[in-house]
């Protein structure tokens, strides 16, 4: 994580009022001061907390340099970068998660490109879903993306309905597929672990009495869960 150090240099200021105010203010952010007359400087400090940038950047091999992305995310006015090196297909990146965690109302998460977020559209929206439940905005650099704006946040509903559009295509893809298979006698899920010659055997070895259901799961090395499914099958059959 990279911290950028305050543009303001000059002393702190002071409200005139000074039979609240001891000259001596708590603190200071970028020349705007706090002491007991708070109030005083309420609109200003408002104004700074809405401006709090957040960067972050990520390449994904040792050899790949983020310096070029460093940069352009400090000219937009970074004060924290936080910066990694890993895969954008991977959900698990700490210096992501700490940023994540440390989020505020106000806050701004800026990147240099979207795929720097993340390369997978799905995860994508879900960082962002993530983002705007904290209160915060988001904004990258390259597409010109800025969700503090309306226009910005409807680029992201449209991206969002795409990847909508994407999934139900998906589901009803998948949901042709199943049909076409069952109507060739193809049933999906898991190979049964038994052949049907296999549960006729089982089934008269138990109900004849040559074998208990145990002994006729270690035979066919199945976990005897598999043979009570088999004989209550036949059961219902019968």
């Amino acid at each position: 994580m990279k911290i950028r150090s305050s543009s303001w240099h000059g002393p702190a200021l002071c409200c005139t009022n000074e039979r609240l105010c001891n000259a001596n203010p708590l603190y200071a952010i970028k020349g705007v001061a706090t002491c007991k007359n708070v109030l005083q400087n309420s609109s200003e400090l408002q104004q700074v907390s809405a401006t709090m940038l957040i960067g972050y950047a990520r390449v994904s091999t040792q050899d790949q340099d983020s310096a070029a992305q460093i940069a352009a995310l400090e000219s937009a006015g970074c004060e924290i970068i936080f910066q990694e090196r890993a895969s954008g297909s991977r959900w698990d990146r700490p210096e992501l998660q700490r940023l994540m965690e440390q989020l505020r109302p106000n806050h701004v998460v800026v990147v240099w490109k979207l795929d720097r977020l993340s390369r997978s559209l799905k995860d994508l929206l879900i960082l962002m879903e993530r983002i705007d439940q904290a209160g915060a905005g988001f904004r990258s650099l390259t597409e010109a993306i800025d969700t503090t704006t309306p226009a910005g946040r409807m680029m992201m509903q449209i991206i969002g309905s795409f990847a909508e559009f994407e999934r139900e295509m998906l589901r009803e893809r998948t949901r042709s597929g199943l049909d076409a298979a069952r109507k060739q006698g193809r049933i999906g899920g898991r190979r049964p672990k038994l052949s049907p010659e296999q549960q006729k055997e089982i089934v008269h070895l138990v109900t004849s009495g040559r074998k208990t259901a145990a002994q006729a799961a270690r035979l066919f090395d199945v976990h005897p869960s598999t043979v009570s499914r088999c004989l209550n099958r036949n059961k219902r059959r019968s």
